[in-house]
């Protein structure tokens, strides 16, 4: 979302539609499902959108077991300037008698107790999976899955009277179904008498089309898999309850749930005090009588009727995607699981033969955005699918697979949150049940990509003729790398060359191979220092983290081991991604601490004085006011005491509650009232404390320049973390107006995925520091004037003589480099070896080589409109493309053939 679009919120309530995967949507909308868009279109846009295609690219497979692949694929524009979108199978071929497929259920077969992905296959020994059905995750529900849940042939959660539900189904002898399930059970006492059975441990909802509350006078079953404190929660009723223990009535209560434990052999039927279901517990099963339960599965497409025994599992979807091998109408609105925005997906699926299943990620991550439901559509189009249904997506999106050889289970790519795992209601998961076989093979684990001068340890894997692993125990693997990409010491990779390679590795008969990378220079479109502090003081420590960007959009770190620093005006050790300062020079007052790799660079700069505190709430003096959008948002905003790990100390506590209101949520923290606080000169960053609270909200600051205008820049776009943590805050490019005040510290809870965010909490902020630009040289600011063929210019209006004239060449202006850069303020390296100059000046980095149309500024690759020339041993520049970049401006008058540098 754009900022510009935030911007308006602060002035307007936006009313959004509720949405899944944590809120319970419960209206349907059956049959106004949205058209799905041209295969190989992103959407329905501009005539410009419309033309970029789209290529489903394979990128790589491995096996996971006999009968399981994983595949990864890139789904590729036609246009650059488009995201590459990275998606995830895992191929399951049915026909296999060593693949099974079931449901994974929550925490301890809870169907209220989420837990991770990650978590299920560990605890049910799953080779991989996904995560499942969409659910409610608001702190007043039990989470439980929305549809269907069937493992191991008994019923977990029966399917709610939802239109357009569609779920994913496996029966006993592994043949995928697709469909519409409706619950169908009824109680008989014993007299006789019958009452409907409405459904088996589900939460409250409006059922549709007829829009009725679902346990108004229903009767209902739970079970010990039913673990919260109500059942359930919200529902409108008060219950009359019978627990039934080995068929036989043990317990009855009247208006006032049974507190005895659901025993494995028992269940609760509840139903409405003082209706029709209630009155049938009071009347017609007293304690001691028997009791029948009976319950069945219907298509809502075919009526046929199943028994649970009739199935190995089920977990429930949303809307369908896929049916006969093409991109189906959406049989749900999709505007409660963000149909219409890039979002991560998930997805399960199955061939036109049956035979094969599919389970499909899509990564929302970094710079991969995910994809629309449409979008989505086309990718499940190109992979060839004949059905499939849409899981639950954005935050809940996880794949869990296991490496060949390995014996534990790995995030087969990021989750939205990275390596966090939210908790889900349930998945489905891929097991096998093959015996132990023969030794096969080998693998290499260990990473894949590495930059220059890394170190990586390898291991040796062994798997079986079932591709499961096996003891590797007695192995004497033999390493090897190709390309000369780097040497091998006990199993440690130290990386010498970029380059791609193969990694061999053999142990007796057995060997394998796998690719190898090393990032060089050439690869690197930019290169980001984020240092804490740019305080240029003696024995101050200053931890650097540096960021690739490379040419194909991947973002890595780049070791601290991999990189050579320089420094200028200043001495400093660095090691392990710590810089600490040695002596200062006398005069220096700017300083630049350069970082190298491979022939790319980048540098930031430092001053004494650069840092100021600006407030530790310690002695303030002025009130703390508290302000929040939409109307119904509570919370309060105060500087206090005691909070941990600032027990004896003051900081600005921000407490938001956004459980009442709809649509994108703001609280507020008001430093000085409608005052703010007041900031001196213009700094470049902030450094403050923060206290999360690991509700994955946005934390923001909003700033008011001298022209009136307001700067919203972000703190962290997701509280991740709990406890305190120093944050620096970038406000360089936030376009704020000096003199400026901090006006506003908030929260802010978008309506696009709230469900994957706390709607409670309390956040804190501390030791506010302001960071600021180094001292500019003293000449940066020069007027510099030049006439083409004249060896004589002017410097703020005295004559400078010149060793070579300005040249006009094919239309660009050269300028003597060190005359350029002596007038600049700037300091010059030239090396002869790589034709390479160096300039240092206005906080910034450039590097130019000869020749090459390729320059680097501070960190960041672009191609100038002419390369620097050499003429009589001289290094000539094209005017414009030093003075702009290093933030100056060129005049120029044709009549006098006049070059003017401001």
């Amino acid at each position: 979302m754009s900022e510009s679009k935030f911007n308006i919120l602060r002035a307007a309530r936006v009313v959004c539609v509720p949405m899944l995967a944590g809120t319970l949507v419960v209206a349907s909308f059956a049959g106004t499902g949205l058209a799905p868009f041209a295969q190989w279109q992103p959407g329905v846009a501009s005539a410009a959108t419309a033309a970029v295609t789209y290529k489903l690219v394979k990128s790589d497979e491995a096996i996971v077991t006999s009968g399981v692949k994983q595949i990864n694929y890139s789904w590729v524009p036609s246009d650059a300037k488009k995201s590459t979108e990275l998606v995830h199978v895992l191929q399951i071929d049915l026909t296999n008698p060593y693949v099974q497929m079931n449901a994974l259920s929550g925490k301890n077969g809870s169907v209220t107790t989420g837990q991770s992905v990650g978590a299920m296959t560990k605890a049910t020994g799953a080779v991989a999976g996904v995560n499942g059905d969409v659910f409610n995750t608001g702190t007043s529900s039990e989470g439980a899955p929305l549809g269907a849940e069937l493992l191991s042939g008994q019923l977990l959660v029966a399917p709610t009277k939802l239109e357009g539900m569609y779920a994913f189904a496996l029966t006993k002898d592994k043949t995928p179904i697709i469909d519409q399930f409706a619950f169908s059970g009824s109680v008989t006492a014993a007299d006789g008498t019958k009452f409907a059975l409405s459904g088996l441990n589900n939460s409250s909802y409006t059922t549709y089309p007829d829009k009725t509350a679902s346990h108004l006078n229903a009767l209902y079953m739970y079970t010990n898999a039913w673990t919260a404190a109500n059942r359930p929660a919200n529902s409108g009723t008060t219950p009359t309850e019978a627990l039934v223990v080995n068929g036989v009535v043990t317990e009855v209560s009247d208006g006032v749930q049974i507190q005895t434990p659901i025993p494995a052999n028992g269940y609760i039927l509840r139903g409405h005090k003082g209706k029709d279901s209630g009155n049938f517990i009071l009347n017609s099963l007293p304690v001691g009588t028997a009791v029948t339960s009976a319950y069945n599965l219907v298509s809502q497409t075919s009526g046929k009727t199943y028994s649970e025994s009739d199935f190995q599992m089920i977990v429930s979807g949303h809307t369908l995607l896929m049916d006969g091998g093409k991109a189906s109408a959406f049989s749900r609105s999709v505007s409660g699981v963000d149909g219409s925005s890039n979002r991560a997906r998930t997805a399960v699926a199955y061939s036109k033969d049956g035979k094969t299943a599919y389970l499909v990620t899509v990564e929302e991550y970094s710079s991969h955005d995910g994809v629309t439901l449409s979008v989505f559509q086309n990718i499940l189009t190109s992979l060839g699918v004949w059905k499939a249904v849409n899981l639950d997506g954005g935050g809940s999106t996880t794949m869990i697979t296991r490496p060949l050889g390995e014996t534990a289970t790995v995030l087969a790519h990021p989750t939205y949150f990275g390596t966090t795992q939210r908790a889900v209601a349930n998945g489905i998961g891929v097991f096998t049940i093959a015996p132990a076989g023969e030794t096969k093979g080998i693998t290499v684990s260990g990473a894949k990509t590495l930059f220059i001068g890394q170190q990586a340890t390898y291991s040796v894997k062994a798997y079986d003729t079932y591709y499961n692993p096996i003891d590797a125990a007695g192995l004497t693997p033999a390493w090897s790398v190709s390309g000369g990409l780097g040497s091998f010491a006990g199993g440690v990779l130290t990386a010498s060359k970029a380059g791609k390679g193969e990694l061999t590795v053999k142990s007796g008969a057995a060997s394998d191979k796998a690719s190898i990378e090393v990032i060089g220079g050439s690869q690197i479109n930019q290169l980001k220092a984020n240092p804490n502090t740019t305080v240029l003081q003696q024995g101050a420590k200053i931890t650097v983290k540096l960021t690739a960007t490379l040419a194909d959009g991947r973002t890595l770190e780049v070791p601290a081991d991999s990189v050579k620093w320089e420094f200028k005006g200043f001495t400093a050790a660095a090691s392990g991604g710590v810089i600490t300062i040695g002596a200062v020079g006398e005069q220096t007052k700017t300083g630049y601490a350069i970082a190298r790799y491979d022939g790319f660079s980048t540098a930031f700069a430092l001053s004494a004085g650069a840092e100021k505190s600006f407030e530790t709430f310690e002695n303030a003096a002025y009130p703390v006011t508290f302000d929040k959008l939409p109307a119904e948002t509570t919370g309060t905003a105060a500087i206090v005491t005691g909070l941990p790990g600032r027990e004896t100390s003051k900081a600005l506590q921000l407490t938001y509650d956004f459980t009442v209101g709809t649509g994108n949520r703001f609280a507020y923290a008001l430093p000085n009232g409608s005052t703010g606080l007041a900031i001196s000169g213009s700094p470049s960053a902030l450094t403050l404390d923060v206290y999360g609270d690991g509700s994955n909200n946005w934390l923001r600051a909003e700033f008011k320049g001298a022209d009136g205008k307001l700067a919203l820049v972000d703190i962290a776009k997701m509280a991740n973390w709990t406890g305190w943590k120093q944050i620096r805050v970038d406000l360089s490019g936030s376009g704020i107006t000096y003199p400026a005040t901090l006006t506003r510290l908030y929260v802010v809870n978008l309506a696009e995925g709230q469900d994957e965010r706390a709607l409670t909490g309390a956040v804190a902020f501390d030791n506010l520091s302001l960071q600021y630009p180094s001292v500019v040289d003293d000449g940066a600011q020069s007027n510099i004037v030049l006439q083409l063929g004249q060896k004589s210019a002017t410097v703020d209006g005295k004559s400078v003589a010149l060793d070579i004239a300005p040249l006009l060449l094919n239309g660009t202006t050269y300028l003597p480099l060190r005359f350029v850069s002596d007038a600049l303020g700037a300091d010059i390296g030239w090396d002869q070896a790589a034709q390479k100059a160096t300039v240092t000046g206005g906080g910034k980095l450039l590097e130019l080589w000869v020749g090459k149309p390729d320059l680097l500024n501070t960190g960041v690759r672009a191609t100038a409109a002419a390369t620097p020339i050499l003429r009589s041993g001289r290094v000539l520049v094209p005017v414009r493309v030093v003075s702009t970049e290093l933030g100056r401006k060129v005049g120029w008058d044709q009549k006098t053939k006049t070059i003017t540098i401001r």
